[in-house]
C-alpha cells in the first residue's frame, strides 16, 4: 500500500550533525594554469570594442557640450571645403555601426521563473526514510546502517519530498510511475510560471527540457508540448545524461537560439526523475544517491524582447562551460551502471572532491577576467607571473570574488563541497547561506538546486537593482558550468514561492 497517512516519530530539532575527519577539495588556487587565465583573457579581449567605444562617445559628447557659436560656425565653415571627405567618413560610420548592430549578442532576460514544490504527504523525515528502506527488503543490516550514517551527515533535513513510488510499500518504480512524476513535477513548475506571469503557452517560440536519467519516447519536451498544445513550428529540445550541471547548459543552448531567432520567447525546463533511478543494492558507492537526491524542479521564461527589459527580473551576462570528460578518472566520478547482482543504479566515486575541485579550477580562472575588477585581475596576474618565473613558493593571490559577485548560487550537490568552496574561494557564511538551506530543505534536485538557492536569496528580500549573482553547477562527465546574472531592480519573491510557506524558520542552525 501507498503509506500517504505514515506515522512517524517526532522530528528531532533542526540540527544535522556533521563530523569532521572528511576529504576537502584541493586548494586550486595554489595550481592555476596558466592556459585558463589566457582562455579568459581572450573572452575580455573580444569583447574590447565595446569597452573602448563607452569612453570615446563620452569624450565627443563632453567635447560638443562645451562648444559655443564660434566654434560651430568654425566647423561648418571647414565641413564646406570637405564635403568629399565627410561624405565618405559618413558612409564609413554609417556601415560600421550598422555592422556592430547587426553582429552583436542581443539581450536575453529572464523574466520569471517557478520551482516545483512538493505535497506534505512526500515529504520524507529521516525516520520514514529509514523505515521504509527497511521494510523493502531488499537492504541487509550493514546497507542501512551506511544509509542511516550517510543521511546524518549529508546536511538533508526533515522535509526533503521523494515520489509517490518510494512512498509505498514496497515501492513500485515503473515506467507508469516515472512519467507521473516527471509531468507532477515539469507541469506544477509550468502552470505556476504561466499564472504569475499571465503568458500564453502559444507565445512559446523555444522550448529547452533537461533531465539526465528519465529520457522516454515521446520525450519530455513532446509531453510538455502535448500538454499546453504549444505550436507546430516550435523549436524543442531534449538534453539527456547531462548531470546536475545541465541546467546553465540549457540556458545556454536557448541563449544561443535566441540570438538567431529574434523577437521570441524561450521556456527552460530543468528536472530529474528519481522514481526509476532509486537503487536497491548493497553497493556503498551507488547508495550514496539515496540520502542525497530528492524531487525537483524549475520552469524559466526567458525573452529577446526589449519590451520585457522592465519587468524581467534578471539579465543574462555570462555562461562559462567546462568539460573534463577527457580525462578518465573524471568521465567515470558519475557512473550509472549495474551491480554485481543485475541492480541498477548511479556510482559516485570517492574522489569526487578532488574531481570537482579540478573542474571548479578550470571554470572560475576562465571566468575571472570577465567578471573580476581590474585591479584584482591585475594582482592575481602579477602574483602568478611571479610563481612561475621567479619562486614557486610565493603566496598565491586569491581574487576576491565578492568584488565581482553580491550573491553566489553554488550547486546543492553536497555539503562538503559547499564547505570546500566557501574555504577556498574566501566566501563569508552568508554567501553560502542559500546552498546549505537549500541542500537541507528541498535536498539534491540536481539541475534545478541552482534555482531553489536564487529564490531563498529572492525571499530573504537581498537582491537589489544592480546585483550581479553567480550560478555554478557541478555534474557528470564532468562538467562544471557557470551563469551570471544582472538583476534589473529589485527583487522580490513570484507568488507560490517554494520558500514562501518557510522561510521565516531560515535559516536554521547547521551543527558542524
Amino acid at each position: 500500500m501507498c503509506n500517504k497517512d505514515f506515522q512517524s516519530p517526532p522530528s528531532p530539532p533542526s540540527t544535522v550533525q556533521i563530523k569532521q575527519g572528511r576529504k576537502v577539495l584541493p586548494d586550486f588556487l595554489q595550481n592555476i594554469k596558466l592556459k585558463y587565465v589566457k582562455l579568459g583573457c581572450h573572452y575580455l579581449v573580444s569583447h574590447l570594442l565595446s569597452l573602448f567605444s563607452l569612453p570615446l562617445i563620452a569624450i565627443i559628447f563632453v567635447q560638443g557640450s562645451q562648444m559655443n557659436y564660434q566654434d560651430l560656425h568654425y566647423l561648418y565653415f571647414n565641413l564646406q571645403h570637405n564635403l568629399a571627405s565627410i561624405i565618405i567618413l559618413f558612409l564609413v560610420l554609417v556601415f560600421a555601426s550598422t555592422f556592430y548592430i547587426m553582429t552583436r549578442p542581443g539581450s536575453v532576460y529572464l523574466v520569471d521563473y517557478s520551482c516545483y514544490r512538493g505535497p506534505d504527504h512526500l515529504k520524507a523525515t529521516y525516520y520514514k526514510f529509514m523505515e521504509h528502506s527497511r521494510l523493502t527488503d531488499d537492504f541487509d543490516e550493514t546497507s542501512l546502517e551506511f544509509q542511516r550514517k550517510m543521511l546524518g551527515r549529508s546536511g538533508l533535513g526533515e522535509e526533503t519530498y521523494v515520489p509517490e513510488t518510494m512512498n509505498c510499500i514496497p515501492p513500485r518504480p515503473s515506467m507508469a510511475a516515472a512519467r507521473e512524476e516527471a509531468e507532477t513535477v515539469m507541469f506544477g513548475a509550468l502552470d505556476n510560471l504561466f499564472k504569475n506571469t499571465n503568458f500564453k503557452p502559444k507565445d512559446i517560440g523555444i522550448l529547452v527540457v533537461n533531465c539526465s536519467l528519465f529520457n522516454p519516447t515521446p520525450s519530455l519536451s513532446a509531453m510538455i508540448v502535448n500538454k499546453y498544445k504549444l505550436r507546430g513550428n516550435i523549436r524543442s529540445f531534449n538534453l539527456g545524461g547531462m548531470g546536475c550541471s545541465a541546467g546553465v547548459i540549457a540556458i545556454d543552448l536557448a541563449k544561443d537560439i535566441l540570438q538567431v531567432h529574434r523577437n521570441t520567447y524561450a521556456i527552460v525546463v530543468s528536472t530529474e526523475n528519481i522514481t526509476q533511478n532509486w537503487y536497491f543494492g548493497t553497493k556503498k558507492s551507488m547508495l550514496i544517491p539515496n540520502c542525497l537526491f530528492r524531487v525537483g524542479g524549475v520552469a524559466i521564461l526567458l525573452s529577446n524582447k526589449m519590451a520585457d527589459k522592465r519587468r524581467a527580473k534578471y539579465k543574462l551576462v555570462h555562461v562559462m562551460r567546462t568539460h573534463k570528460g577527457a580525462d578518465d578518472k573524471a568521465f567515470k566520478y558519475i557512473y550509472q551502471e549495474q551491480d554485481d547482482k543485475g541492480k541498477t543504479g548511479v556510482s559516485l566515486s570517492k574522489d569526487l572532491i578532488e574531481i570537482a575541485g579540478n573542474a571548479v579550477k578550470t571554470n572560475i580562472t576562465t571566468l575571472g577576467p570577465l567578471v573580476l575588477p581590474i585591479s584584482e585581475q591585475f594582482l592575481f596576474f602579477m602574483t602568478l607571473v611571479g610563481r612561475k618565473m621567479f619562486n614557486a613558493k610565493m603566496k598565491p593571490y586569491i581574487p576576491n570574488f565578492k568584488l565581482a559577485f553580491e550573491h553566489f548560487c553554488i550547486h546543492a550537490g553536497g555539503r562538503a563541497v559547499i564547505d570546500e568552496l566557501e574555504k577556498n574561494l574566501q566566501l563569508s557564511p552568508i554567501h553560502v547561506e542559500a546552498s546549505r538551506m537549500t541542500l537541507h530543505r528541498f535536498g539534491n534536485t540536481s539541475s534545478s538546486s541552482i534555482w531553489y538557492e536564487l529564490a531563498y536569496t529572492e525571499a530573504k528580500g537581498r537582491i537589489q537593482r544592480g546585483h550581479r549573482i553567480w550560478q555554478i553547477a557541478f555534474g557528470s562527465g564532468f562538467k562544471c558550468n557557470s551563469a551570471v546574472w544582472l538583476a534589473l531592480r529589485n527583487v522580490r519573491p513570484s507568488p507560490n514561492s517554494p520558500w514562501e510557506d518557510c522561510i521565516h524558520r531560515y535559516p536554521v542552525k547547521l551543527a558542524y
